[in-house]
Order: C-alpha cells, then structure tokens, then sequence
C-alpha cells in the first residue's frame, strides 16, 4: 500500500502477529492497490462504462467509501484517480519519480463523480464512469488496519496495535494503562490512547514536482487539484481507523476553519495544523503530556 505497517504486541506472540498482518495486507492490496496493473481495482478501472462482478472485499470496500462520500457531501471523493495519475503519482510512493521536467495534462474533472458510480447489491457488480479512475487510497489503509486488529484480537493477540502509514487503531492496553501516541512532530504532546483509532492526513510529505510545479496527494474534489488550504496537518480520533481517516482528510480539505467546524459538528476530537505552526485543537485530547 505505498506505506510501512507497524505493529506492537506481546512479544511471544509477534511473528504470529507479523504473520497474519502481512498477510492481510497482501490480500488487500492485491485487490485494491491503484499502482498494480493486476489488482482488482484496476482491472475495474480498465472496464469503465461496464457492470463488471466483484469480490466481496472490493465491494465492502467501494460501499464504504460511497457511505464516506455521501455523508460528507462529496468533500471525500475516490473517483479522482485519473487526476492524480495525470499528475503524476502513478506508481507506489517508494518508486514514484519526485522530479520532472515533463509538463502536465489533466483529464476533465467529472464533478461529484461519486454519485455517477453504479453498485448493484443483488448481482454484486460496479459500473465506473468513464473517464475516471477509482481510488480508495486512505480509507482502504484505514479499513484494512480495523480488520488486522479485529483479527488479531479474536485470535487472542491483545494488546495490540497496528499502524499503517499514521492510520493506527489498537485493541486491549499495555500494562502502562495506555498506549502513548505522538501527534505531530517529534516532542508534541502524546496522546494517551485507551481504545479506537487516530488518523493523519498531510501535506508535507507526499509531494513530488513536474516541470516546476509542486504537487500532493490530496485534491480538493471542487477543482481536482491540491488542497491550497492553509492546513499543513489534521489528526483525529475515532472510534475506527476508517472513521478517522475520513474525518482527518475532509477536515484538511476544508480548510482552517471549516474544518473545524466540521470536526465539532460531530463531537469529533482533532487537531489541525496551520503552515504557520500554529496548533488548533478540537475537543480534548486524553491525558496529554510530554513524552
């Protein structure tokens, strides 16, 4: 998935641990990885304009993102994966060419694309607009480190916590009472994490340049292109890594803020990151303190 996948645990019981999170995480990106031209989903993406059967994962999957679209009324959008492909970010991050001269040319943008996705439930087929690509990205990440530690725990491998890329949920709490979590840079304050998940989206780190421009992995579904709000960084706490990878996203999307105001419409608790260093909490983090 383009990213490293941590996990604590008991250490008797780790290479099991190890074992069975690799191996999810093969079976899931196998399926859904944008960067595979064998995965499911681009196989999907390939047959755009038609009803075309799907596994069960890939189907929870796209209803999930669909469910995140419509309750967030299209700020979340997975239909913008040829946008970023013409960017550029067509390949996995550790392989992607962070510099070149090559000038950029970015197929139409298909407003609230979402909506136009086809899914019937009885024949368990998707239908893909034409001229789109689909793109779960960080909620795919988010639903597959729930499922790891769901895993996990029913297999009896608790406390546990499992982090892909600044997507973490945990089951169970160490014998400290809590699991410590830095937020933001090194030296922030950490969040003392008892049970659910905390996500981060940002700017800072996945930005690559062609023919002189900068861009990010986190377009603004209004123009299709990168976020040019003033939010470098947004962490949220849920009680899921999907939920939470959501919110984290749509909150930076949103800006200063809106995405404030959208994080407390909905009791969620967060932080968000100006570029200036200035820090807005929302809500109130757990037992803050300095690691």
């Amino acid at each position: 998935m383009g990213t490293t996948v941590e996990i604590l645990a008991p250490t008797r019981l780790l290479n099991r641990a190890l074992s069975m999170t690799e191996n999810l995480f093969r079976t899931w990106e196998g399926v859904l990885s944008r960067f595979r031209p064998d995965s499911e989903l681009q196989q999907l993406n390939r047959q755009a304009g038609r009803d075309v059967p799907v596994s069960d994962l890939l189907w929870t999957v796209a209803y999930r993102a669909r469910d995140a679209a419509q309750a967030t009324e299209g700020w979340f959008d997975f239909t913008l994966g040829h946008r970023l492909q013409a960017m550029g970010y067509n390949e996995s991050w550790s392989r992607l060419e962070k510099e070149s001269p090559d000038s950029v040319l970015l197929p139409p943008l298909i407003n609230r694309g979402w909506e136009r996705v086809q899914m019937d439930p009885v024949h368990r087929t998707i239908r893909v607009p034409v001229g789109v690509q689909l793109d779960f990205g960080g909620i795919a990440k988010g639903m597959a480190v729930d499922k790891a530690v769901e895993v996990l725990s029913q297999e009896g491998i608790t406390p546990v916590l499992v982090n892909a890329g600044g997507d973490l949920a945990v089951a169970g709490v160490p014998s400290s009472g809590a699991w410590p979590v830095a937020v933001g840079e090194e030296m922030n304050p950490v969040v003392a994490l008892h049970y659910g998940a905390l996500a981060t989206s940002g700017t800072s780190r996945r930005r690559w340049r062609r023919a002189g421009v900068t861009y990010h992995h986190l377009l603004d579904p209004r123009t299709g292109y990168p976020s040019r709000t003033h939010v470098v960084r947004a962490t949220v706490w849920a009680p899921t890594a999907t939920q939470a990878d959501v919110l984290a996203k749509v909150a930076l999307l949103q800006g200063w803020r809106a995405g404030a105001a959208f994080l407390e419409t909905r009791g969620s608790i967060g932080e968000l990151e100006h570029e200036d260093g200035r820090i807005q909490v929302i809500g109130r983090w757990p037992e803050r303190s300095r690691p």
